[in-house]
């Protein structure tokens, strides 16, 4: 307390003065308490019942110090870590800043107007009794910088605290925690859970500015592997979301109620190693379904198109890809001709060469299995 201290230096108070003011000390104590009852709003319960009792300790333990320190006999950096505490302890019991401050105000009149009535019966000379207000109100300053330096500390601390519950709880619901895990992972970090959440795959890069456009209730996590993030979006209306996300590499996941947002995670990752071109998982459902197992797809190819690889090449890829037209037009010649560009004559001879190959194209199993099989071309 650098300046109060040294103010303290340019005042000279005698044993008699000091003795006075420690007099004096009890009833300026109340006296400040009842006045920031009176005119704080945010104290006029907080300083009744026991709690009451520990601020006037406190109070009076301030202006104790507070004599030392015009007296010599103190540095005053107990002060100053009790004030810093007190900063701090303001944040825990949900007050503001804004609400300490007023208080020191007013308890700096108050232990003024208390103190100076002490000290000039004293015979306090002029000039001393202004260096004693100097004194006051530093003193009274430097406390309330240690407050607001406390109070910041632990707002930091509180928010650091709160995002990585936040962090947390995105990371139990990717992984697909348990709805106990859940709802306690919930619960520490004060989020509110929504009916849905939609999973957003983007580069990390991108997911803390996308974040600052979304939900305030979004969780967000941007150190993936691979250089990726994850938004995950509640109750997102997905047009608009579509939209808010038009300038991002982004991939957006189905809504699914809170708890199982692991599986819309889980689609957007799936769907993002077909191709960095999806956007919306939702357009892209028959691609999805048949790479869910590729292997039983790559197997299904096989046995479904095998009559196709005794012939060259060329052919092959023109008859699967008629084959592909015909399935996919219901069998309509001029529909399938406009598809690939030729002449309906041109789809007939092929379709007769292909209904030797395959003489149960009629059968209904077939017609699925070659449906799957050359209805998409998977990487």
């Amino acid at each position: 307390m650098s300046q109060a201290i040294r103010r303290a230096t340019e005042l000279a108070l005698d044993e008699t003065t000091v003795t006075a003011l420690r007099a004096a000390l009890k009833t300026t104590a109340d006296e400040v308490v009842q006045a920031i009852i009176d005119e704080v709003p945010s104290y006029a319960n907080a300083l009744s019942g026991r709690m009451g009792g520990t601020i006037r300790r406190a109070v009076r333990t301030a202006l104790g110090h507070y004599l030392d320190l015009a007296s010599g006999n103190a540095t005053g950096g107990d002060a100053g870590d009790a004030a810093y505490e007190l900063g701090r302890g303001e944040v825990r019991d949900g007050r503001s800043m804004d609400a300490l401050l007023s208080a020191y105000r007013v308890g700096a009149r108050v232990a003024w107007r208390g103190l100076a009535a002490g000290a000039v019966p004293a015979g306090l000379p002029a000039a001393e009794v202004a260096k004693f207000a100097e004194l006051t109100f530093a003193y009274i300053d430097e406390l309330s910088a240690a407050s607001a330096a406390g109070h910041a500390d632990e707002l930091a601390a509180r928010g650091l605290a709160h995002e990585r519950h936040l962090e947390q709880l995105a990371r139990d619901l990717l992984s697909g925690a348990g709805s106990d895990v859940l709802l306690t992972s919930a619960q520490r970090a004060g989020w509110q859970p929504p009916v849905s959440l939609t999973a957003v795959l983007l580069p990390s890069a991108q997911a803390r500015p996308a974040y600052r456009v979304l939900d305030p209730s979004t969780l967000v996590l941007d150190d993936l592997p691979d250089a990726l993030g994850v938004l995950l979006v509640p109750d997102a209306d997905r047009a608009h979301l579509l939209r808010q996300l038009t300038d991002r590499t982004a991939v957006v996941g189905p809504a699914r109620p809170w708890t199982r947002a692991s599986a819309s995670y889980e689609r957007a990752v799936r769907a993002r190693s077909l191709s960095v071109d999806i956007r919306d998982t939702e357009d892209h459902l028959p691609e999805l379904v048949l790479s869910a197992d590729v292997d039983a797809f790559a197997d299904l190819r096989t046995r479904a198109l095998a009559p196709l690889r005794a012939l060259p090449d060329s052919t092959a890829r023109k008859l699967e890809e008629t084959l592909r037209a015909w399935l996919l037009h219901h069998g309509r010649r001029e529909e399938v001709a406009t598809t690939l560009f030729v002449h309906p004559q041109t789809v007939r001879y092929r379709m007769s060469q292909l209904r030797e190959l395959f003489p149960d194209l009629g059968s209904p199993q077939r017609v699925l299995e070659l449906t799957l099989a050359v209805g998409l071309r998977l990487s």
